[in-house]
């Protein structure tokens, strides 16, 4: 596992040692990765003392047959680093799973897109850090297929909640809700979502690893799995809050200047942005097993996870924060 300690990664490495796998994290050593691991210390930017000098030592020539069955890459830099460390395990490891996102593909997507539509273009393995993130994911795609071909995943996920989630989105409207009286709720209740459960996603990785699938798969739930307002209210029952949700126009909400996704977390009007991410095609995925668990889940565990840190959600430092600002919020209900 390259990273393991956070989120995605973290989920990827709880769910591999529940299964009782031998697992190895990779990583920087700023987080303590789940107990029962091997860890090797070092850094994926080439600059960094150490390097990838942890990884190369255990790829000593004299180790005979593949050092592991599987190689998870969560990196959302530079492509560079991937393209590094997916040629220096090529030959020690069986297959590679890239955990990509549907933002590789040319915007705007349709809603129904499928795996085989058309992808950003200008995308490089050898890419540094000065590019955008849908170029930056599709470079790494391209240096995980350069290095592995038929042997690499591209697990291309979409909107990504559940516990250990250090974006902020979840925890917000948990957070929010949870303070209790009127909350401006965005839109209209039966607006449907996608998203998937990192712990869902964690899973269909290592079964996919297991039955050898390769290439793109679009990883998040059907359209209609839960909706907008399906989600709110999910977040009241968990907290066992008194908040009123109040319903606003999602005219109202942008006249406002809101801007939806960072202020209003997951939430996106009707228009381009909603149908590439909350209409995409995932049923190569469900065909190949993807489950997703209902929302209350997802979300009553999220809460459980939250109050346990104190109500404070890890936050990515590369990432803004998000949510609404309760001055906002204020004016726009006392509208």
């Amino acid at each position: 596992m390259l990273g393991g300690t956070q989120f995605v990664g973290r989920a990827v490495t709880e769910a591999a040692l529940g299964r009782g796998w031998e697992v190895t994290v990779f990583h920087r050593g700023h987080h303590a990765p789940p107990p029962g691991v091997a860890e090797l210390i070092g850094d994926r930017d080439r600059t960094a003392e150490g390097g990838l000098a942890a990884l190369a030592a255990a790829d000593a020539p004299d180790a005979k047959g593949p050092t592991w069955d599987l190689v998870v890459d969560t990196w959302s830099g530079a492509p560079s680093a991937v393209r590094d460390a997916a040629r220096l395990l090529s030959a020690r490891a069986a297959r590679y799973t890239y955990i990509s996102s549907r933002s590789v593909y040319d915007y705007p997507a349709p809603a129904g897109l499928s795996e085989d539509g058309p992808v950003v273009q200008g995308a490089s393995p050898d890419a540094g850090d000065d590019q955008s993130y849908a170029l930056a994911k599709r470079g790494g795609e391209l240096a995980a297929l350069d290095a592995f071909g038929d042997r690499a995943l591209l697990a291309r996920a979409g909107l990504i909640l559940g516990p250990w989630e250090n974006i902020g989105r979840l925890p917000w409207w948990l957070n929010r809700i949870a303070r209790g009286g009127p909350v401006l709720a965005p839109g209209t209740p039966d607006t449907d979502i996608q998203y998937i459960d990192v712990r869902d996603l964690a899973d269909w990785v290592l079964d996919a690893a297991e039955r050898g699938l390769h290439g793109p798969y679009n990883l998040v739930s059907r359209p209609g799995h839960t909706t907008m307002g399906g989600l709110l209210d999910a977040c009241a029952r968990a907290t066992g809050s008194d908040a009123e949700l109040r319903w606003t126009p999602a005219e109202k909400v942008l006249a406002a200047g809101v801007e939806p996704w960072t202020d209003l977390p997951v939430w996106l009007p009707p228009g381009e942005l909603y149908d590439t991410l909350h209409q995409g095609d995932v049923g190569l995925a469900y065909a190949a097993g993807l489950r997703c668990r209902p929302v209350e889940e997802t979300v009553a565990d999220t809460w459980t996870w939250l109050r346990e840190l104190g109500g404070t959600a890890p936050q990515r430092p590369d990432r803004p924060t998000v949510g609404l600002d309760p001055e906002t919020e204020a004016k726009l209900l006392a509208g």
